[in-house]
């Protein structure tokens, strides 16, 4: 299968006046259509900095990235950052009134998402009517209402409590799966990228390297909170964990 990204020997030095600073020193990895990746290490050691350089958010000091130069991205970040004075249509809206392609078309297509995703009665509410779970469900529609070729994840449910992180998770899982998009998410939460991703890169202390890259199989894969429960999530769980520099 033809790979929709390829990084090759990324590598990221950041300039001031004390002199250099190293945060990325060889990344090599590649992105397959309707593949999930998930990105751990330690904290710190340049996993949202990749993501950043994906997206032309910042610009790569070497290396090369192979990509369609008409693929597009969305970033989906840690916090909802949903404006608070917009409703949640609105809020949805935003991105394809930024780009101009606020069409009336796009717009059937981001209230269908709001419907399938359990959020058309809330459509004219606000986001301080929702719970959080909601407010990032209502996150990652907006995200997708530009259609993005490649979602790029960024700690998206750090900000919720450990029962709702679960549940989202579910829901954002099914959702990238239902709609058949690639996604490569950052966490620091071990269990939610064996849970999630098909493959896992494993990165070294700052400045980053690829450790190991995992493959993550399970005989009868589900949905993130059943795979939990599945007989070769703790093998991957102690593997991986052995794996990680945990220097704070």
């Amino acid at each position: 299968m033809k790979s929709l990204l390829k990084v090759h020997h990324l590598k990221k030095t950041y300039h001031t006046k004390q002199g250099e600073t190293p945060a990325i020193k060889d990344i090599t990895f590649d992105l397959k259509p309707g593949e999930f990746i998930a990105i751990v290490g330690p904290s710190g050691c340049g996993k949202s900095t990749i993501l950043s350089i994906l997206c032309d958010l910042l610009e790569k000091s070497n290396g090369t990235i192979e990509k369609n130069k008409n693929i597009t991205f969305g970033y989906m970040l840690q916090q909802d950052s949903l404006f608070p004075w917009r409703t949640i249509l609105d809020n949805c809206l935003l991105g394809l009134e930024i780009t101009n392609q606020l069409t009336n078309e796009n717009k059937d297509y981001v209230l269908s998402l709001l419907k399938t995703y359990g959020l058309k009665d809330f459509i004219h509410s606000y986001p301080a009517n929702l719970s959080g779970g909601m407010r990032q469900r209502v996150a990652l529609i907006r995200t997708l209402a530009t259609k993005p070729d490649i979602l790029l994840l960024d700690e998206p449910f750090s900000a919720l409590d450990y029962q709702s992180r679960l549940a989202v998770s579910d829901d954002v899982y099914q959702i990238i799966k239902k709609e058949k998009k690639s996604a490569i998410m950052v966490t620091h939460d071990l269990a939610e990228a064996i849970s999630m991703a098909d493959r896992i890169i494993v990165l070294t202390e700052r400045p980053c390297q690829i450790k190991n890259i995992h493959t993550i199989q399970f005989e009868n894969r589900s949905t993130p909170i059943e795979n939990r429960k599945c007989k070769e999530f703790s093998k991957y769980y102690d593997q991986i964990w052995k794996e990680i520099d945990f220097h704070v």
